[in-house]
């Protein structure tokens, strides 16, 4: 009986990749790796909050090609949060850029120009809700 199920399952299984694969859905999940390109992301900090992307395009187009400008705005306000990041096409352009960008005075500032790290996790730091109040101490 449980071979019957199983056997049932299996070909149940086989049927929906082959479907999938035949309507080559975007939702369908690849049967072959994906491989992907890499773009070379800087941080830039310490900006002023008056840059906009086209300055930000602009000085770094002197090192190479922008793939793309991000400066992330504040939620409630929707105010420059004085940072920001650009992509570069290669890693040349990026080491480039942040050679001579780095500690250069900008917009009557001066800019913090560093390889982007990638974003971390957004698990709460540490702890946890304790009902009974007090520390935790693995006691109930």
């Amino acid at each position: 009986m449980m071979q019957k199920i199983i056997a049932t399952i299996s070909t149940m299984l086989l049927s929906m990749v082959m479907f999938l694969t035949s309507i080559g859905s975007a939702n369908a999940m690849p049967l072959v790796p994906v491989q992907s390109t890499t773009i070379a992301s800087i941080y830039v900090g310490n900006l002023s909050y008056e840059v906009t992307q086209e300055d930000l395009n602009e000085v770094f187009a002197d090192y190479g090609s922008v793939k793309r400008v991000h400066l992330p705005t504040d939620r409630e306000t929707g105010r420059p949060r004085g940072f920001g990041f650009v992509e570069m096409s290669t890693e040349e352009e990026e080491a480039a850029a942040i050679e001579a960008l780095d500690g250069a005075e900008w917009m009557g500032r001066e800019i913090k120009v560093n390889k982007a790290k990638p974003r971390e996790s957004s698990k709460p730091a540490g702890g946890g809700y304790n009902r009974r109040g007090g520390n935790f101490s693995g006691r109930y």
